[in-house]
């Protein structure tokens, strides 16, 4: 478990299905997801278990403290290079404009980064603005541009590749 001044991520379960509903059924939100919206509590839950199933990936769900309903999810999957994860983040609407992905991924950036790991990495849809700039202000790179990278549900989609190293996050005072 990560806490924050407002935030605790925990372990993200199946039973986080009801509460990230809405939010994986939001067209707009979801529209960079490789599979596009979720139209059921079913689906979400198989999802979920999915993404939740034990492996090298961790997610972390998101929630305000006081509050475990789930805002959201962080998560890291480690990738082939020693010391090398991809993170990934999703968060509810309502919780937009008020700095909780930004507060919410860099404490999983502080814990992977305090555990050794020397390089984390995004992908993100080239129009997926919100999360570019997200990972910009976090101080990652735009490292390359992958083109029709993904098959989604709209079909060949690009995709930039971010990278943040260990030594600039602690030189940036982040760690």
């Amino acid at each position: 478990m990560l806490k924050t001044r407002r935030l605790r991520l925990r372990p993200l379960v199946e039973g986080d299905a009801t509460a990230l509903h809405p939010m994986l059924a939001d067209a707009e939100l979801m529209a960079y997801s490789a599979d596009g919206p979720l139209g059921s509590v079913d689906d979400v839950r198989t999802y979920l278990a999915e993404e939740a199933a034990p492996g090298n990936q961790r997610t972390w769900a998101i929630t305000r403290t006081g509050d475990d309903r789930a805002i959201g999810w962080v998560s890291g999957s480690e990738a082939d290079g020693a010391g090398v994860t991809e993170i990934g983040f999703i968060l509810a609407r309502e919780a937009w404009g008020r700095g909780i992905a930004r507060e919410a991924v860099s404490a999983v950036i502080d814990r992977l980064f305090a555990e050794g790991r020397k390089r984390v990495f995004a992908d993100a849809d080239t129009e997926n603005a919100a999360s570019i700039t997200l990972l910009e202000r976090l101080g990652f790179r735009r490292e390359r541009l992958l083109r029709d990278e993904w098959e989604t549900h709209l079909g060949l989609r690009d995709s930039l590749i971010y990278g943040l190293c260990a030594d600039s996050w602690q030189a940036a005072g982040r760690a």
